[in-house]
């Protein structure tokens, strides 16, 4: 096997920060307990997909647990050949310059000179390079720990424990199935833990959606109550500069609680749920109105009165959807309102929708953005379009006999659609949407949702007696 591997000296340094390593060693031997590892034998840990988020969680591992080397091991896989713009290395350079610790720390390692060489367009750099001196490409204002970096995906997972998917939902499938084939030999079965928020929706043998979880699943076999989900309303780079933050792992009680253990910090919460799919799923949605909460705020220059008009529609289509997807939807209203509010404020979307509807950015250029990684939300929009715009779902509004597909009742997703998917509209369709004299007031919306039995658990792919 060939790969690009660097190991790093493990500090209890990080970004300047002396680490309180209390209770760090007790849990890694707890965990290892319950995985049944022996002395001599680490805890193998290994990200696949170096975003934000991926590179984040690693390197949250990596700070807390990278010192018990002969206990654990953390690593990341990301593609090899990925090129550094110029002008991406001359504002890492400032980024570098700006950040004392990070300058010498540098300096410690012989790694800044091909920093200086790449701002004077000398020398260019890659992704992976990067990543080994603690630079994600998708983050470069927030500067990580040192990170070993895997480029072979063989060497990275065949030995694995634990596998977190950092992959956008549109990659997950191709790559997990390429990992699949690494396994069919293993003796013992990975933890998988899923980070990605995006869905598909498939309408065979009945309209369904197809999230990160169930990708894997089929394309490894894995069973499902070794596959999780974490996710919650926070933003990365503000997680690693030790903003407090909360999230849930979702999955089956076999391993979650232990994991939401190991995973939690002091500014780092984490609880733990059973309601897997439904979470995930609550994920991806909140990326479909956070685009159109951009165009709304660039449009209407940061209106406080229009962007609070948009929120009370977008909420109200989020929870009629919510009622379609869950059997106990009020249990998910915090978690969602929550991740929602956090992606509206500095969220990707929301800063995508903001790009389109300013004209810093156009929809030809793709949904994968240099510097921001993949736009999760625009392949959610068509994937809850397709799915809600099925007939076989067909719901009955009040005083009207003929029933309409659930996206009738959703004109802030069909207009999302229209723009982003179609191309029939430009970003100022969202604003004629909300300002439509026919647009129904977002309480109408919800008093239909509460009070019919709209609940579709083949959405899901739970059978319907479920």
């Amino acid at each position: 096997m060939v790969g690009s591997i660097e190991v790093m000296n493990n500090s209890l340094y990080s970004n300047g920060t002396v680490h309180n390593q209390n209770g760090y060693e007790e849990k890694v031997d707890e965990l290892r307990s319950v995985l049944g590892k022996g002395d001599g034998d680490p805890l193998r840990i290994v990200g696949v997909g170096a975003g934000a988020w991926g590179s984040v969680f690693a390197a949250l591992l990596q700070d807390s647990y990278g010192r018990y080397r002969d206990k654990v091991q953390i690593r990341i896989w990301r593609r090899c050949g990925r090129a550094v713009d110029r002008s991406t290395a001359e504002h890492l350079f400032e980024v570098i310059n700006s950040r004392e610790e990070v300058l010498r720390r540098l300096i410690r390692r012989c790694a800044y000179l091909k920093y200086v060489e790449a701002r004077l367009g000398d020398r260019t750099l890659y992704a992976d390079e990067i990543l080994r001196d603690g630079f994600c490409l998708n983050m470069i204002d927030t500067p990580l720990c040192p990170l070993k970096v895997v480029t072979n995906l063989q060497e990275a997972v065949w030995d694995a424990d634990i596998v977190v998917n950092g992959l956008p939902s549109t990659e997950t499938r191709e790559v997990f199935e390429e990992i699949s084939k690494y396994w069919k030999e293993r003796l013992t079965v990975p933890i998988i833990i899923s980070l990605s928020k995006g869905i598909e929706a498939a309408l065979h043998p009945v309209p369904h959606i197809v999230t990160p979880t169930q990708m894997i699943h089929r394309a490894t076999g894995v069973a499902m109550e070794n596959i999780l989900y974490l996710g919650g309303p926070n933003i990365a780079a503000e997680i690693y500069n030790k903003e407090y933050a909360n999230a849930r792992i979702c999955g089956a009680e076999k391993w979650r609680k232990h994991l939401a253990k190991f995973l939690r910090q002091p500014h780092f919460i984490v609880w733990d749920n059973s309601d897997l799919v439904t979470h995930e799923v609550m994920g991806g949605l909140k990326n479909v109105y956070a685009i159109g909460a951009g165009m709304v705020a660039a449009l209407t220059n940061e209106s406080a009165t229009s962007k609070s008009v948009y929120f009370a529609h977008c909420t109200s289509e989020m929870i009629f959807i919510t009622h379609l997807l869950a059997e106990e939807p009020e249990k998910l209203a915090g978690p969602l309102l929550a991740d929602t509010y956090v992606t509206l404020l500095k969220g990707r979307n929301a800063w995508y929708g903001q790009m389109l509807a300013k004209g810093g950015l156009n929809l030809d250029m793709g949904d994968s953005i240099t510097g921001k990684g993949m736009i999760q939300g625009v392949s959610a929009v068509g994937a809850f379009y397709e799915l809600l715009s099925e007939s076989s779902l067909n719901v009955s509004r009040h005083g009207e006999r003929k029933p309409v597909a659930p996206v009738e009742l959703c004109p802030i997703l069909k207009t999302l659609y229209k723009i982003l998917i179609k191309r029939e509209q430009s970003s100022e369709a969202i604003l004629q949407a909300l300002r439509d004299e026919n647009m129904n007031d977002p309480r109408d919306r919800i008093e239909i949702a509460q009070s019919h039995a709209f609940y579709m658990p083949s959405l899901l792919g739970k059978p319907i007696d479920s």
